[in-house]
Order: C-alpha cells, then sequence, then structure tokens
C-alpha cells in the first residue's frame, strides 16, 4: 500500500474515458486534488463530473484537443497541479509532453523522455534489447525500398513481416509469404505508417506463425531498481488489436516464466526506466522459445489482470512515485494468486464487419458479484461519440484458477446488459464458449482464422 501522499499535490489527468476516471478515482483516495483536461465532446461525462475540476482542452476531435501538448501542459499550469498522468493512448508515448511538464516544473506520471524516445523507437528499442541480450527474432535495420526489402527477406527466411519503427497498433503490418506479396504490401505499409505516426520507417523481422503473445508488466524506480507484476497472454486478437488478455500465461512452465520475466526486468533495468511499463514478447510454445518484440512506455489497457493477482493498484504506485510518497521496491513483497481475464467491451457491430457503434446508451447494467470488476466511465444516457476509441469498458474477473475464472467470465458477459448502442459481448460470449478457448489451444491467429468464421457461420 502507496503511503499517504502529500495534501498539496494536484493531479492533470490528461486522457478521457475509463483510464481517466481511474486516475481521478485513484488520486482521491490518495487526498490528492484532481483537474481534468476534457474536449468538447467530454464535458459532461462522468470524468469531468468526478474531478475537482474539469477544463475544456478544446473540440471533439482529438487532434485539436488531447493530442495537443502544448495545450495541456498549459491547462495544467494555469490551473496549478504539480504532476500530470497522460493515462495511455493519446500523447502517453510522446517525449515532447514529459519535457514540456518538465520545463513547467510538473512531474509527469510515467518514464523520463530519454527512456520514451530509447524505447518507442521499435529499431533503438531492438538495439537495447540486443546489447541486454534479450533474445529477438532475426530482423532488420531500416529498410527504404522494396528491393532492399527483398533482399533482407531472402536473407531471414520468409514468411516475414514488416513493422513501422515509430509506432504500434497494427498499423505498418503485413505478413509476407514470398517475395510477391512483400513487394505488394511494402508501399501501402509506408504509407499506412507515414499517416499514423509522421514517419514511414520500416523494418522486417522474422515473421512466427504459431504463436503467443506474452507480455510483462514492469515498475521501475528510475535508478536501476525494476519488479515485475507478472506476465500476461494477450494472444487473442483481431487486426493485431487486443480483444482479450489474461495472467498469469497459463501456457509456461514455471522455469519458462522465471526466464521471462527476468528478461523484462533486466531490460528495462539497464537504462534506469522509471514508472510503469510493459515490455511484450513473442513466444513459440513448439520450441519454448520466447523473442523480444517492443517496450510500451506508459500503463497499459489490460493492467488490471496484473492488479487482480498481485492484489496491487498500479495507478496508485504510479502516482506516489511520481509525487515522491513511493516507498521501495521489493520483488519479494509481490505476491501472485489465482487467475484473472479481461475482456474489452467495444461499442461496435461484429455482425456488420465490426463497424463503430456511437451513439446515446439507454441502457447501462454491467454485472457485478464477487471477482467481478468493471472499469468504464459509461452510464445510462451517456453518449458514446464517434471521434476516438471505441472501447467503452473493460471487464475483468478473478478466481482461484483459469476454469473457475472462465466460468466467472460466461456467466458475468451474460448478464453485462447494454442498449441503444451495438456491441462486440455476442462475440465474447462466443469466444468463452469455445472448446479452444477452454482448453488454451489459441495463437495470435486463432481469432482471425478460426473463431471469426465460426461466428459469421452461427449468426446465420
Amino acid at each position: 500500500m502507496a503511503e499517504p501522499a502529500k495534501r498539496h499535490d494536484r493531479i492533470f489527468v490528461a486522457n478521457r474515458g475509463e483510464i481517466a476516471l481511474r486516475a481521478i478515482e485513484a488520486a482521491h483516495a490518495m487526498g490528492m486534488e484532481t483537474v481534468l483536461g476534457v474536449s468538447a465532446a467530454d464535458r459532461d461525462g462522468r470524468g469531468a463530473r468526478t474531478a475537482g475540476r474539469a477544463v475544456v482542452l478544446g473540440p471533439a476531435p482529438a487532434r485539436d484537443s488531447y493530442l495537443r501538448p502544448e495545450l495541456v501542459v498549459h491547462a495544467a499550469v494555469a490551473t496549478g497541479c504539480t504532476a500530470l498522468h497522460p493515462g495511455y493512448g493519446f500523447l502517453s508515448e510522446r517525449p515532447e509532453l514529459a519535457e514540456m511538464c518538465a520545463s513547467e516544473g510538473i512531474a509527469f506520471v510515467g518514464p523520463t523522455p530519454e527512456s520514451i524516445r530509447r524505447v518507442g523507437d521499435k529499431l533503438s528499442a531492438r538495439a537495447m534489447a540486443r546489447e541486454a541480450g534479450v533474445a529477438m527474432t532475426s530482423g532488420s535495420e531500416a529498410v527504404d525500398t522494396v528491393e532492399e526489402a527483398i533482399e533482407i527477406a531472402a536473407g531471414i527466411g520468409y514468411p516475414v513481416i514488416t513493422k513501422a519503427s515509430a509506432g504500434g497498433g497494427g498499423r505498418g503490418m503485413a505478413v509476407a509469404h514470398r517475395p510477391e506479396e512483400l513487394a505488394e504490401a511494402f508501399d501501402q505499409a509506408v504509407t499506412v505508417a507515414r499517416e499514423a505516426f509522421g514517419d514511414g520507417t520500416l523494418f522486417i523481422e522474422r515473421y512466427v506463425e504459431v504463436a503467443r503473445h506474452l507480455e510483462v508488466q514492469v515498475f521501475g524506480d528510475g535508478v536501476g531498481g525494476v519488479v515485475h507484476f507478472g506476465e500476461r497472454d494477450c494472444s487473442i486478437q483481431r487486426r493485431y488489436q487486443k480483444m482479450l488478455e489474461e495472467a498469469p500465461a497459463a501456457v509456461l512452465s514455471q522455469e519458462t516464466r522465471e526466464r521471462l520475466h527476468m528478461a523484462a526486468v533486466t531490460l528495462l533495468g539497464s537504462i534506469g526506466y522509471r514508472n510503469a511499463g510493459t515490455v511484450e514478447f513473442l513466444y513459440d510454445s513448439r520450441t519454448d522459445e520466447f523473442f523480444f518484440m517492443e517496450v510500451n512506455a506508459r500503463i497499459q489497457v489490460e493492467h488490471p489482470v496484473s492488479e487482480m493477482i498481485s492484489g496491487t493498484d498500479l495507478v496508485r504506485k504510479q502516482l506516489a512515485l511520481a509525487t515522491g510518497t513511493a516507498g521501495t521496491l521489493d520483488q519479494a513483497d509481490i505476491r501472485f494468486d489465482g487467475h484473472a481475464i479481461e475482456v474489452r467491451i467495444i461499442a461496435e457491430d461484429p455482425d456488420r464487419d465490426f463497424m463503430p457503434s456511437p451513439g446515446r446508451i439507454t441502457r447501462w447494467e454491467p454485472p457485478a458479484g464477487p471477482g467481478i470488476r468493471v472499469d468504464s466511465a459509461m452510464e445510462a444516457g451517456a453518449m458514446v461519440p464517434p471521434f476516438y476509441d471505441s472501447m467503452i469498458a473493460k471487464l475483468i474477473v478473478h478466481a482461484d484458477s483459469r476454469e473457475a475464472a472462465i466460468d466467472r467470465l460466461s456467466a458475468a458477459l451474460d448478464n453485462f446488459r447494454v442498449e441503444g448502442i451495438a456491441t462486440n459481448i455476442p462475440l465474447l460470449r462466443f469466444i468463452v464458449a469455445h472448446p479452444d478457448f477452454r482448453a488454451n489451444a489459441i495463437t495470435t491467429r486463432w481469432l482471425e482464422t478460426v473463431l471469426l468464421p465460426a461466428f459469421q457461420d452461427s449468426q446465420g
């Protein structure tokens, strides 16, 4: 448990939705004052009503509000804030925001600008992993042309995958099994990366076809001390976007699990990492090998499953470290218990090619009970605006075993009532009931190649 915060701390929250509400509530529980920066679309939401004060950053589009670091920092300074929590997404991994905070004497609730830069560029992060002796898939440096890409791929061996050096979320990724596919996909991948991140730099890696996506939740004190809060299995994905996450990763032996944790801790310890972060890996269950992918220098959407199995409030820990009220980090103090699963409730229609479904929620009745947690800023009467990511809630369950957690999740999904908009809840129910999921016989390609065709058939 974190020590009580200094009473004069005032936190500016530069985000929206459930993570903004989470940061506000954590700050209040620690005796801190809060200010929330909102767009015009969110001025009447739960976050704005819960914060001690809300200030409008700008119009509804994120590019005119949440993505303007100068507006965010100006608002934090004008309201007398001493710290700033960026949440995830938006500006959370922009070193410029951390630098602006530092120049104004505001504590940034996250890594240093130097760490953000070093791990944010994937090529730089691969070099860092190489120096730390962490295993990686074979891959290239920056690739400038299609011809160069084809030559490099021939040396790596197909299949290969293109990746954007400057970003993630599936943008700039393209899998190729032969030169013709790579030639066809390369220019489009460059264009997508440039539009998404302002940088079209690509590199190429060997593509692991039968893989799991695992990640380790870490926390650093900024002077070389790093602890972990276990690993998560995030293999159920659609177009490289995670849909369901669980902790621990039941696919791992204890020996491999310990090696995975050590790799993550060693990697971020080597740069004196500060605050919360996640180290992501590909895991080949056929060979029991794992390979470094990337570092996310922020709190992750899926951090609640790590909280549930460790009994730790990671957002409070973030705030305590940033405001100088944290105790020492000691791995021996972190204990793990049971199994947790999180699903993302998305305002989209699986029957219409996952088309977003903005609009007014007319009924909102989330499940409740022992071992059930719902992180959301939604309520009956709330508007789901069309301007932002369409995730509206996270449903998290915890139980003594994976089997019991699945049963609890199934019942919770059956009792989750949302009307007025379409959601992916029917698809989530289908996933949880599928025998492959129950048997933990999944890969990163399972959702798209096995589950979705079966779901579509079931819908007629």
